[in-house]
């Protein structure tokens, strides 16, 4: 039976695969022939017309240590993500999720679950104002040498150093941080996807340039002035830093905002029962030597009344189409209708066909750069979020409004889709999403990723028990689901809101890692490679972990059902059963299979003998069940 690989995808050997694809001639043997690698100086001819020698200038953006951060990005990991059920709330029915972990570990390990399948990523990144911290990301020291140089690793494991202006390498230090981030999320949004990026002044100009090289020049949507305060009196220069930008680029060139528009007047008729229309000019601003065709007297058939051409102003239709609009209720006349007041003849329009022409979009206007006057600033952000904690133990949050303006202009249309904060802070991104859910009846869930950054002993956070700004995090979740469900308690289907989140946390592999040679073995040893599942890691997390390489929804419905005296957990009905239990013999094997799985995974080393592992295999080949082990 094939393993479970365990691993997140090796993005370096898939892109080298691409190239080799192209251009099998750029590809080549590494040094110790254990691996391919490309030939860059054949490439970079394979990609141009002239002769190519040497470095060449041109226009790019780069840094010390970009090199390396692409690096950081492509390296796989061999980590996990392990479910708190304690943490969670109502965790067997939500679809939204709350990952604590370094958010690059996590977009590593979302990569093959969610690729192409998030509509809109909205972050709130470092500013990089000497005073914040930026993630150090170095997964090729031992965790010694990283507490070592770091000084900053909380006992969850927090990734965080400071990055003060006096650093030399301060701009670097930034980008070095942004630009794997940015590279692997733009991997997860759809066809139609796109992100929002909290900026201001000190980074604006190198995260612009960082986007159009991640996702393309022509990929740059807009940039959104957002006003976080009033005017300040004592600042530099006298000139008052008032405003921040939102950055906006998209996956392609199929993404399209809109917000609802005023709309057509309809006038629905007793003779057109359910086709609801609307009139429309019958002239057209064309002369009659210009369509001859259509210069010509109009005559209403039911009473002879007659309405002469104007030379300037031809119908919009011609002489010979008269009869067919007339006979499919197209032209209107004057005193068809009491409720209309028009003195010549119209077209008519109906509802159907108008939506049907315009698609999606019918309704629907577009958006402007700027945001509407009800968005608040940071003082509204922190009104937001005191109203449910009664205490200032969050600085500076982003206000409800302000992302849940950008989540309603995107998903304005299609409100099934998956919202993703990469920074979450205090999660005002979930609290937007779920607001705006019980606004319009939408179906939009979130995954809210934050690193477990611990609060200060002396912070008022700290003394009102939370310990990270996690902690905070899903708390504000649960307060804010609640307090819309009390809001909104008159509302059609607000029961039906989904206030939830499932806890995930990063975490080292379920797998034991072993690298022992034969001469330094001893029969501890073997026993342990035996029980290779971690000691302390229940069969959640090794669903989870299963969930993670297959691809699988994290938020999907799972059940706990007994199959022959035996766990066997189903995910999304029965399209993967997982049994971590011992001893399997065919009796087991052969009623699970009368559930009707369509992927099965099992323990390696759960089958009662070789015999039933060897029997279990061709079982399930001739149910045409995909199974693996662990």
């Amino acid at each position: 039976m094939e393993k479970l690989d365990l691993q997140t995808p090796n993005i370096t050997d898939e892109n080298v695969q691409k190239i080799s694809n192209l251009f099998p001639n750029c590809v080549t043997e590494a040094a110790d022939g254990t691996t391919q690698v490309v030939d860059f100086d054949l490439l970079k001819q394979e990609l141009s017309s002239n002769i190519v020698e040497g470095n060449q200038e041109r226009y790019q953006l780069t840094w010390p240590g970009k090199a390396e951060s692409l690096v950081t990005a492509n390296t796989p990991i061999n980590k996990t993500l392990r479910p708190a059920r304690e943490e969670s709330k109502d965790f067997d029915n939500t679809e939204n999720l709350y990952i604590e972990g370094d958010n690059l570990e996590v977009l590593k390990l979302l990569q093959e679950t969610y690729l192409g399948k998030i509509k809109m990523i909205y972050i709130d990144p470092p500013y990089n104002t000497g005073k914040d911290f930026v993630y150090k990301d170095n997964f090729t020291q031992d965790k010694a040498e990283y507490d070592e140089e770091s000084g900053n690793v909380d006992d969850e494991g927090g990734r965080l150093v400071s990055n003060p202006d006096s650093n030399g390498r301060y701009h670097s230090d930034w980008l070095s941080m942004m630009y794997p981030r940015l590279k692997l999320a733009r991997n997860l949004l759809k066809d139609d996807g796109v992100i929002f990026i909290s900026i201001d002044d000190n980074e604006s100009h190198n995260l612009r340039k960082l986007c159009d090289e991640i996702f393309g020049e022509n990929r740059f949507v807009s940039s959104f002035p957002w006003r976080k305060r009033t005017a300040k009196s004592d600042v530099p220069f006298g000139i008052s830093q008032d405003y921040e930008l939102v950055l906006c680029y998209s996956k392609s060139d199929s993404f399209k905002a809109c917000k609802e528009g005023k709309g057509r007047k309809y006038h629905e008729s007793d003779d057109l029962p359910g086709n609801p229309w609307r009139t429309h000019d019958m002239t057209k601003q064309t002369t009659a030597s210009e369509r001859p065709n259509s210069f010509f007297d109009m005559v209403n058939p039911k009473n002879g009344d007659t309405y002469p051409a104007n030379p300037n102003n031809v119908w919009r239709i011609t002489k010979d189409t008269f009869d067919d609009y007339y006979a499919n209720n197209r032209i209107i006349f004057p005193g068809d209708y009491d409720f209309l007041s028009i003195s010549k003849p119209v077209l008519r329009y109906f509802k159907k066909d108008d939506e049907k022409k315009a698609g999606d979009m019918f309704g629907y206007i577009a958006v402007s750069t700027k945001l509407p006057d009800d968005i608040g600033m940071t003082q509204s952000g922190t009104k937001d979020f005191n109203e449910l904690f009664n205490e200032r133990i969050f600085t500076f949050p982003k206000p409800v409004s302000l992302i849940e303006y950008f989540v309603k202009i995107t998903t304005q249309i299609n409100k099934d889709v998956l919202i993703l904060d990469l920074f979450s802070g205090s999660a005002t991104t979930a609290h937007a999403v779920m607001r705006l859910n019980a606004e319009d009846r939408g179906n939009r869930k979130f995954i809210m990723v934050q690193i477990p950054e611990v609060t200060g002993e002396k912070s008022e956070a700290h003394k009102a028990g939370y310990k990270t700004i996690a902690e905070i995090g899903k708390e504000r979740i649960r307060r804010a689901g609640e307090k819309i469900k009390t809001d909104n308690a008159d509302k059609e289907g607000i029961n039906d809101l989904d206030i939830g989140f499932r806890v995930l946390k990063v975490d080292s592999s379920n797998i034991e890692d072993v690298h022992l040679s034969p001469d330094n073995t001893k029969q501890n040893d073997i026993l342990n490679l035996f029980r290779n599942i971690k000691e302390g890691r229940t069969d959640e997390d090794l669903l989870f972990m299963v969930l993670l390489d297959w691809g699988i929804d994290l938020s999907v419905k799972i059940e706990r059902r007994e199959v022959a005296g035996k766990v066997v957990y189903f995910a999304d009905d029965n399209f993967l059963a997982a049994c971590f239990e011992k001893n399997i013999d065919e009796d087991f094997v052969r009623t699970l299979v009368g559930n009707n799985p369509l992927k099965v995974v099992l323990q390696d080393n759960g089958f009662a003998n070789d015999s039933v592992k060897i029997n279990a295999e061709q079982i399930f080949k001739q149910a045409d069940i995909e199974v693996k082990v662990i």
